[in-house]
Parts: C-alpha cells; sequence; structure tokens
C-alpha cells in the first residue's frame, strides 16, 4: 500500500508506531533470543515500516528495546526521545497487559476512553501494540501471548 506525502514534507512516525516497534523486537528476543534490527512492523494507511533500534536488552524473563522517535517535519515535542518498551511473561491465560513505565502517565479520572487507574497509553497504539505482539507471536508459532507490555 503506497503512503501519499505531500512534496517537500519529510514523514514522521507516531509515538505508538515507534513502542510498536520496539514491543516487537523486545518479544521476538524473548521468543527467539535475538533482535531484529531493524526492526519491521505493518502500520495502517503506510503498509509496512522499519525502524532502527537504540536499545536492546534480554532482562531476567523478558526483554526490553528502544527506538528514537523521528516525527518527520511534525513539530512533536517527542522528537528525539528514546521509545523504550519491556515485555515480560504474564500468567497463563492473561492475554497482553499494559503496565506503566517511565515517561508513560496513569489515567486518574473518568471520561476518557480508558478506565481510571490504566496506563494513559491511547486506543490506536494498544491496537496496533496488540496487532504487532500477536503477529510476532504467529512467526514463532505462539497463540495468543500472555505478557506484559511496559
Amino acid at each position: 500500500m503506497a503512503f501519499e506525502q505531500s512534496p517537500g514534507l519529510r514523514r514522521g512516525w507516531t509515538t505508538g508506531a515507534c513502542a510498536a516497534a520496539a514491543a516487537r523486537a523486545a518479544f521476538a528476543a524473548m521468543l527467539g533470543g535475538t533482535f531484529p534490527d531493524p526492526v519491521g512492523i505493518r502500520l495502517p494507511r503506510v503498509g509496512s515500516a522499519s525502524f532502527p533500534l537504540a536499545l536492546a536488552e534480554l532482562i531476567g524473563d523478558g526483554a526490553r528495546a528502544g527506538v528514537i522517535k523521528d516525527a518527520g517535519d511534525d513539530p512533536d515535542v517527542t522528537h528525539g526521545a528514546l521509545i523504550v518498551v519491556e515485555t515480560a511473561r504474564a500468567a497463563r491465560g492473561a492475554g497482553i497487559l499494559f503496565a506503566a513505565g517511565e515517561g508513560v502517565g496513569t489515567v486518574t479520572r473518568a471520561g476518557l476512553s480508558l478506565a481510571v487507574g490504566q496506563p494513559a497509553i491511547n486506543p490506536g497504539p494498544r491496537a496496533l501494540i496488540r496487532e504487532t505482539l500477536i503477529d510476532m507471536a504467529g512467526e514463532f508459532g505462539v497463540a495468543e501471548p500472555d505478557l506484559t507490555v511496559t
């Protein structure tokens, strides 16, 4: 699928896309012991995109990966930020759980599409991360993964 871009503008990526790529790399390392670098993901309306890793660590029963956000020509304050995702095994049958790590807020008031107490990761990025991880699990012959994404 082609992405139509205005002439003269440099394409950038959302924080959610960077987080999905980092999550895929961390989960791949959990399953296979190595980090794909660059790591590719599928994006709605764009097709596929590749992201170089800036951080790759195996930690305990999980892994941590990071991608430097490139916002393109968008004046996004998170441009250049290291977007880090940690994956860890969760209890059998838990599915994919989200936890607030460093730099991620927690919902404190009703009114958002997320419950109070949940990590402030919007539904769009959550869906992209979830789809990316389920896709990665399928590549390793794993059904719905049981893990925590921080």
